[in-house]
């Protein structure tokens, strides 16, 4: 392990990803960890997920507002499950799956992960693209352009900067990153804000009244709110379910477990509300001030018709994508890299690897992959992901009881985790057999409609179906 500082004032050395951080590293608060949940769900997808809650499914905004909290709290159950051993041990996703899986079984999840990262990293790095091109047109006044690969100059070259600027951030080490999240996070909820005063005057006064016509639902019965705030619950754990397995990634930065728990407390109840009120009242504002609910943060935007708002809203754009990018797909993508060849590929290098890729994926977005489908190909390896978190859990806290030799998860020769040539048959078993359900999630049209709840089902299957082979011996 190499050694070097993560306080974000000198550049770092490319140390190895996978070792165990060590108590001066281990430098998140509460605050940090606040915002990791704020930037994972301050996306532009994120803004339009829950505005079209409180439309898609005809339900009250007390019921959509209960399962929104509902939802925060169990997604916090689970993180703090698979983030334990991180906090504890200081150890990443991919040495937490050498425990249950083996220490070159391990490679399979977090392959996996990694593989799902990588691509979605290299879609979002085009999307913030799209917020700084954006910006450059709201200054410049330039539109339009001869395009190659469906972009134009600007567009290109908005790219490439978006794409550098991510490769700034990650080699100066994990504390940029920390830093980069902590401003970011605050920043949009201030812009947020700052669009609801806006909507707040030209509405005349209206907005308050627009939005309890939301919370109104006279053709509500019980059994629809019901089936509702189920739905809805559903919806949101499947938008968590990436970061849920790989949470261990940012709790080993944590200075103890009151940090992670507390901070997943504030970060996802908290978020949840504060977020899911601010789009609801712009949603409401743009149906005063506009005439139709517009989901849309972009299109409110372009309908004010301010170049102001418009700069302002494009940084916001660029700093909510950018946070959640390096949240949900950046970390999880260098330590799965890493995994592949622990101890020869650092830090450093493994960033280079996933922006190489995402420079691919991201520039052929427009004119080739997104025209494919291959989004269904991801999507299907990430539904395996939730019979591996029931697989580290089971293993973790009823086979293990929390107890883990950290110097044995780092031996591939013939420590307590090499179990067969590196390899756990019984996690291997039930990770086959559970994904074939979670598989069948994501392309049979009837499992489909489980949402979410198709991820907790594999995730029970996958541990129910190891725990009971493990306990035969």
């Amino acid at each position: 392990m190499h050694s070097t500082t993560f306080d974000g004032t000198v550049p770092v050395t490319d140390r190895d990803p996978l070792a165990p951080v060590s108590p001066d590293e281990k430098s998140w608060g509460w605050f940090a960890i606040f915002n990791v949940w704020a930037n994972d769900i301050q996306s532009l997808f994120g803004y339009s997920l829950v505005a079209s809650l409180f439309i898609s499914y005809g339900v009250s905004g007390w019921t959509a507002f209960a399962a929104l909290i509902a939802a925060g709290l169990l997604v916090m159950f689970l993180v703090n499950l698979s983030g334990a051993a991180g906090e504890r041990y200081g150890i990443p996703y991919p040495v937490f799956a050498r425990a249950s899986m083996g220490t070159a079984g391990a490679k399979l999840p977090a392959v996996l992960r990694a593989t799902v990262a990588v691509f979605w990293y290299g879609v979002q790095v085009y999307f913030a693209s799209t917020a700084f091109a954006l910006l450059i047109r709201s200054v410049t006044g330039i539109t339009g352009g001869t395009e190659f690969l469906g972009l134009t100059a600007i567009d290109w070259t908005s790219f490439l900067l978006v794409w550098v600027f991510h490769i700034l951030i990650f080699w100066r080490g994990m504390g940029w990153v920390e830093t980069f999240l902590n401003i970011a996070g605050p920043f949009v909820y201030l812009v947020m804000i700052g669009l609801v005063v806006v909507l707040w005057q030209r509405s005349d006064g209206q907005l308050l009244a627009q939005a309890q016509t939301i919370f109104a639902n006279p053709e509500g019965t019980w059994s629809t709110e019901l089936a509702g705030f189920i739905a809805i619950v559903g919806t949101m754990v499947a938008y968590f379910a990436a970061v849920m397995i790989n949470f261990s990634d940012f709790s080993r930065y944590c200075r103890n477990k009151r940090a992670m728990t507390f901070g997943n407390l504030t970060g996802l109840p908290f978020n949840m509300i504060l977020f899911s009120a601010l789009a609801l009242l712009t949603t409401a504002g743009a149906a005063v001030v506009y005439g139709e609910a517009l989901i849309n943060p972009t299109e409110i935007v372009e309908r004010t018709d301010s170049v102001i708002l418009a700069i302002i809203a494009a940084i916001t754009f660029f700093a909510a994508t950018v946070g959640i990018n390096l949240v949900a797909n950046f970390i999880p993508a260098v330590n799965g890299i890493a995994n592949l060849a622990p101890g020869r590929i650092g830090f450093r290098m493994a960033g280079l690897i996933t922006s190489a890729i995402a420079l691919v994926v991201g520039g052929f977005w427009t004119s080739f992959i997104s025209q494919v489908g291959i989004d269904g190909f991801v999507n299907t390896l990430g539904a395996t992901l939730a019979p591996l978190y029931g697989i580290l859990i089971a293993d973790y806290y009823l086979l293990r009881k929390q107890q883990l030799a950290v110097a044995d998860l780092y031996d591939d020769r013939g420590g307590i985790y090499h179990y067969r040539n590196g390899w756990n048959d019984k996690a291997v078993f039930a990770f086959a057999t559970a994904a074939i359900f979670s598989v069948a999630a994501v392309w049979v049209p009837f499992l489909n409609q489980l949402s979410g709840y198709a991820w907790l089902i594999g995730a029970a299957l996958g541990g129910t179906i190891y725990y009971m082979r493990s306990l035969r011996g």
